[in-house]
């Protein structure tokens, strides 16, 4: 494999200076790495669509996706110990909710770039 090795590195100091001026701190970068792992999941992301619809309880999301509720209930779990989704209590049922449109607005965009 070919080395690509630019001819010119101490002309783009400007460059490497303005970019390292506005560089997140190695924590932020991590906390966002790890969010995108959560999204790494086909069961999360499918439970992330439905919920861009709806407000559900977990028998209703393992109805829709032919699920365990056991196995929506794990997921649901890693998805709010992210900070993704939210719950609401109903006497004894307990709805699940995006937490925010931060959410819904990164899967959206996600859905857009593989269907370009």
């Amino acid at each position: 494999m070919e080395e690509h090795i630019c001819k010119n590195c101490s002309g783009h100091q400007d460059i490497v200076s303005r970019v390292s001026k506005v560089m997140p701190d190695e924590a932020v970068l991590y906390d966002a790495a790890e969010l995108l792992k959560v999204f790494g999941d086909p069961t999360r992301i499918r439970i992330i669509f439905v919920l861009c619809q709806s407000e559900m309880c977990v028998c209703d999301i393992a109805k829709l996706l032919n699920m365990t509720q056991s196995a929506i209930s794990h997921q649901l779990r890693v998805l709010k110990q992210a900070r993704l989704v939210s719950t609401r209590r109903e006497g004894k049922t307990i709805f699940y909710s995006l937490c925010d449109d931060h959410v819904q607005k990164i899967f959206y965009s996600a859905m857009e770039h593989v269907m370009e």
